[in-house]
C-alpha cells in the first residue's frame, strides 16, 4: 500500500479558523460512528491521522489535513473531516450549532470539489442519511456515496443496502448519485477513492 504524506493543518467552527483554501478540497461526512476517521486513515495509509474513537459525536469541528498525492500522482490536495450527524446524545442546541456549520461549509467553501458522504453499509437507509443526500442535491454540492464497514457483512447483505438506497433515491432522482463500497480494515474501496481525486485534481484550475 502506498503511503502518503499527510498532516493535520487546522481545527475550527469558523471560516477564519479554517485553512486558506487554496488547493482542491474533499470533505468526509457521515452519521456518527460511521468509521469515518478509521476511512480517512486508511485512504492515506497512516493509522492515527484522524483520531479514532468508539465515543460518537468526537469530531466537534472542521478539521483540515493537507495531503501530497494519489496513487499516481504527488500533487498535493486537502481534506476535510466534518462532524457526524445524527448523535442523539449531543444537546439539542449543539447540535443546530453544528448543523449550522457543516451547511456554512458545504456552502461556502470555494475550493470544494467534491463531498464523500459515508453510509454503513450493515444498514438499511436512514433517514438522516436520506435527509443529507437531499439537501446535497438541492444545493448543488457534488458529492459521491461510500458504505462504510461492507466487511462486517456479507456481499450479499451490503448489496441489497445499496440497492434499497437506490430504491429509495430513484423516487426523488432521475439521475443517482455514485456509490461505491468500502472496508477500512481490508482497504476496499482505496484505489477507487483516490482514483477519483486523481482525476478531479486534473481539472482543478486554482482559486478564483
Amino acid at each position: 500500500m502506498k503511503v502518503l504524506r499527510a498532516e493535520h493543518l487546522t481545527s475550527g467552527r469558523a471560516p477564519e479558523h479554517w485553512t486558506k483554501p487554496g488547493l482542491p478540497e474533499y470533505a468526509f461526512i457521515g452519521r456518527s460512528n460511521v468509521g469515518k476517521s478509521s476511512l480517512i486513515n486508511m485512504l492515506c495509509g497512516i493509522k492515527k491521522l484522524a483520531r479514532v474513537s468508539n465515543t460518537p459525536g468526537r469530531t466537534r469541528n472542521v478539521e483540515h489535513f493537507r495531503v501530497e498525492g494519489t496513487l499516481t500522482s504527488n500533487a498535493p490536495w486537502l481534506l476535510a473531516d466534518l462532524p457526524g450527524y445524527g448523535f442523539a446524545k449531543a444537546s439539542k442546541a449543539e447540535r443546530a450549532a453544528w448543523e449550522s456549520m457543516i451547511h456554512n461549509y458545504l456552502r461556502r467553501r470555494e475550493n470544494l470539489q467534491n463531498v464523500f458522504l459515508l453510509v454503513d453499509a450493515r444498514l438499511e437507509p436512514q433517514r438522516n442519511d436520506l435527509d443529507m443526500i437531499q439537501w446535497l442535491g438541492e444545493e448543488g454540492i457534488p458529492f459521491r456515496i461510500v458504505f462504510t464497514k461492507a466487511d462486517k457483512i456479507s456481499t450479499s447483505k451490503a448489496q441489497s443496502n445499496m440497492a434499497a438506497l437506490k430504491r429509495e433515491l430513484r423516487k426523488t432522482w432521475e439521475s443517482l448519485p455514485e456509490m461505491q463500497m468500502s472496508s477500512s480494515e481490508e482497504g476496499m474501496g482505496r484505489d477507487e477513492v483516490l482514483a477519483f481525486i486523481d482525476e478531479v485534481n486534473s481539472r482543478w484550475k486554482g482559486p478564483s
